[in-house]
């Protein structure tokens, strides 16, 4: 009888070794491959985006110069305004859309391209309000978290000194 009373805590105790087994298996992943997928997870729909913008090398194509001049406004404090130097604004992001990512993939630099596709994610929110949830807040927290981490030991930065593990 006393076997049946103590098989629920047996149970118990069985199951929460086999979550600290796997918590333990999680945790033994390197760093380095997380943020391998942050870097890439974040670069690719920014360069499908940049591709986008171009009809060959540093030729805006007419799709970007119609979005930045005519559909796309900034979204601030329950007004809309019209972009400032619209094909200056749609060369600098297009450049960056393409530039960055790559920075990312190949973790050269990570800590500021991932600053510059944040400052791109803050942008993008305030051009396309509604895109907070699906979108905007993932693409700014992997950023944050490249930011902060950087590109670990699978990046360019490693090898050239500038990833140094933050503390």
């Amino acid at each position: 009888m006393s076997d049946i009373n103590h098989a629920p805590m047996a149970h118990k105790a069985g199951l929460g070794s086999a979550i600290r087994r796997i918590e333990s298996a999680i945790a033994a992943i390197p760093e380095a491959l997380p943020l391998l997928a942050l870097r890439f997870a974040i670069a690719v729909p920014f360069f499908k985006s940049g591709l986008t913008k171009w009809d060959g090398f540093l030729t805006l194509s007419n799709g970007a110069r119609y979005l930045f001049t005519q559909e796309f406004s900034l979204h601030i404090l329950g007004s809309q305004y019209p972009y400032p130097a619209p094909i200056l604004m749609a060369t600098l992001a297009g450049i960056g859309e393409i530039v960055l990512p790559i920075l990312l993939v190949l973790g050269l630099g990570t800590r500021f391209a991932a600053l510059g596709i944040l400052a791109m994610t803050a942008v993008i929110q305030l051009t396309v309000p509604e895109g907070w949830a699906n979108f905007h807040l993932p693409w700014a927290a992997m950023a944050l978290a490249l930011a902060a981490y950087g590109g670990g030991q699978l990046s360019l930065d490693r090898l050239v000194g500038l990833g140094a593990r933050k503390n």
